[in-house]
C-alpha cells in the first residue's frame, strides 16, 4: 500500500473532540489509462486525483472522530468480485490492522455485502465502505426530528440490501417441495418485515413534514420575499458565509459535513429589500443514492429557490471536480446549473491564495460572460460579501417585474395589500390628487396584482 502523507492544512482534517477508534483508510482506485487527445481530457474533467480521493476519505473518518493511524492508496487493475483488492493487498493490510492494533478499516469505494464480510473475515476488523461512513456522519450530525428521520430511513435502505444479500447462504435450508421454508428463510423474512414495516412509518411521517414544509413555504409565498439558496460541495464554506451575511451562528468548522439540517433566516438588503437566505447541506462525490432520495426534501429550498448560490473552494486543488459533482446533483434536481437567471458562483476562500493566485483567478472571472461571472470572496475576511449583496439584487431584479399603479388614496386597503405581496419601490400624491405607486413583483404573482387593480 502506498503511504500518504497527511496535509494537516487541509479542508476536512481536523479532527474534533476526543477518537472513537483507531482505524486505517485505504484508497482502492482503479489505474487509468493513459490520456489521448482532447476528447479524453474533457472526460477526465469531472474526475479526481487519488490522492485528493483519499484525502477526502481521511477527513470523513476524522469527521467521526476516528483516530486514523495509516492511509494509503491501493492501485487497482481490476475489482475483485471477493475482496475487491487482490489477496496479496488483503493479507498486507491484515499485517497492517495486526501491528497498529486498529478496529476499524475504511474502504473508499462501494463493497457489495460479500466483499464487505470476507473483508472483514481477513482482517478481524469492522469495515466501512465509502456509503457506511457517509451514513455513520449523517447520523451524528442530523439535529432536526426531519434529519433524524430521512437519515435512518437512508440506514434502513442501505441494511435492507445487505441483510436480504447476506443471509442467502441460509435460503439453503429451505424445503424443496413447496413445504414451508427452513429458520434460515424464517428468520430473513422476519427481518425483512421489520425493516419494511419501519421504513413505511418513516416514510409517513416524513410525509407529514413535507407537508408541513410545505405550508411553511406558502406561508412565505404570501409574503414578497424572494429565497437565495446556499449550495455547494462540503466543507466549502457556506455556512461560515451564511453566518457572514446574516449575523447569524449557525455551526461552522472545518470539517466535513459539519452542518446538515436546513437553516433559513431572512436578510435585509441595501436596497430595502427582504430576502430569505436558506443553508443547505454540503454535496459530496459518490453521494449514496439512498441519501439524495431520503434529502430530497430537505433540498426542496433549492428547488423552489429564486436565486442559487453555487459556492466553491477555490483555493482546494480538486475545486473543478468539486463543481461538476455539485452540478450533477443539481441537475438531479431538475435545476439547470447554467442557468444565468437563477444561478451565482461563488468563489470563496480567496484569503487562502497569494497575489499570483487572486490575479489569476479575478483574470479568470473577467473573461466570463456579464451573466456567467462569478463573485471572489471571503467568507472568513468578508471581502466580497458586498459585491455579493450587490449581485443577488441584481439577478432578483432581472426577475421581477415592475409595475406603475394609480390608486385612490382612501384605499387602504389595496396600499396595504401591495406592502403586503409586492416590492414597493416608490409612492406619490399626482397633481390630480391620485396615489402613484411603483412595485416590483416576481413574474408569477403579477397577473394578480393587475387583476386586482384592473390594469390592461
Amino acid at each position: 500500500m502506498e503511504p500518504r502523507r497527511r496535509d494537516t492544512q487541509a479542508d476536512g482534517l481536523t479532527p474534533t473532540g476526543s477518537a472513537t477508534g483507531r482505524a486505517i483508510v485505504i484508497g482502492p482506485y482503479l489505474r487509468r489509462p493513459p490520456t489521448r487527445g482532447a476528447a479524453a481530457r474533457v472526460a477526465e474533467q469531472g474526475e479526481r486525483a487519488p490522492a485528493a480521493r483519499l484525502e477526502e476519505a481521511v477527513g470523513l473518518a476524522l469527521a467521526i472522530d476516528l483516530d486514523v493511524a495509516q492511509s494509503g492508496i491501493v492501485a487497482l487493475n481490476e475489482i475483485r468480485p471477493a475482496t475487491y483488492i487482490g489477496k496479496g493487498k488483503v493479507d498486507e493490510i491484515a499485517g497492517l490492522v495486526k501491528s497498529l492494533e486498529a478496529g476499524i478499516v475504511i474502504v473508499d469505494g462501494a463493497l457489495s455485502p460479500v466483499q464487505q464480510r470476507n473483508l472483514e473475515k481477513a482482517w478481524n476488523a469492522k469495515v466501512l465502505d465509502r456509503t457506511g461512513l457517509i451514513l455513520e456522519i449523517f447520523g451524528r450530525r442530523a439535529r432536526t426530528k426531519e434529519g433524524a428521520l430521512q437519515v435512518e430511513l437512508a440506514h434502513l435502505t442501505y441494511q435492507r440490501s445487505r441483510l436480504v444479500r447476506s443471509w442467502t447462504h441460509l435460503e439453503r435450508q429451505r424445503g424443496g417441495f413447496g413445504f414451508l421454508g427452513g429458520p434460515g428463510e424464517s428468520q430473513i423474512e422476519t427481518d425483512r418485515r421489520l425493516i419494511e414495516e419501519r421504513v413505511r412509518r418513516i416514510e409517513d411521517e416524513l410525509e407529514k413534514v413535507k407537508k408541513r414544509r410545505k405550508l411553511h413555504r406558502a406561508s412565505r409565498a404570501r409574503v414578497p420575499y424572494p429565497i437565495a439558496a446556499l449550495v455547494g460541495y462540503t466543507n466549502a464554506g457556506k455556512s461560515t458565509l451564511f453566518n457572514r451575511l446574516t449575523r447569524a451562528t449557525v455551526l461552522e468548522a472545518d470539517m466535513l459535513f459539519a452542518t446538515l439540517d436546513p437553516t433559513l433566516r431572512a436578510v435585509e438588503l441595501p436596497s430595502g429589500m427582504k430576502i430569505i437566505l436558506s443553508d443547505t447541506v454540503g454535496f459530496i462525490s459518490d453521494l449514496p443514492t439512498m441519501l439524495v432520495a431520503a434529502f430530497r426534501a430537505t433540498l426542496e429550498e433549492v428547488i423552489e429557490a429564486d436565486v442559487i448560490l453555487h459556492v466553491r473552494d477555490v483555493s482546494h486543488e480538486d475545486t473543478e471536480a468539486q463543481s461538476h459533482d455539485v452540478e450533477e446533483v443539481l441537475r438531479a434536481l431538475g435545476i439547470d446549473p447554467n442557468d444565468e437567471q437563477r444561478l451565482i458562483e461563488v468563489w470563496n476562500k480567496v484569503d487562502r491564495l497569494d497575489e499570483a493566485g487572486r490575479t489569476r483567478l479575478a483574470n479568470l472571472a473577467e473573461r466570463r460572460p456579464s451573466g456567467q461571472r462569478p463573485v471572489l470572496v471571503s467568507a472568513i475576511t468578508g471581502e466580497g460579501a458586498e459585491a455579493l449583496i450587490a449581485a443577488i439584487e441584481r439577478r432578483l431584479a432581472q426577475r421581477r417585474i415592475v409595475l406603475d399603479l394609480i390608486l385612490d388614496p382612501a384605499d387602504g386597503a389595496g396600499v396595504s395589500w401591495l406592502h403586503r405581496h409586492t416590492e414597493v419601490m416608490e409612492k406619490s400624491l399626482s397633481d390630480d390628487g391620485k396615489l402613484a405607486m411603483t412595485v416590483r413583483v416576481d413574474p408569477d404573482k403579477a397577473g394578480a396584482v393587475k387583476t386586482k387593480f384592473q390594469m390592461h
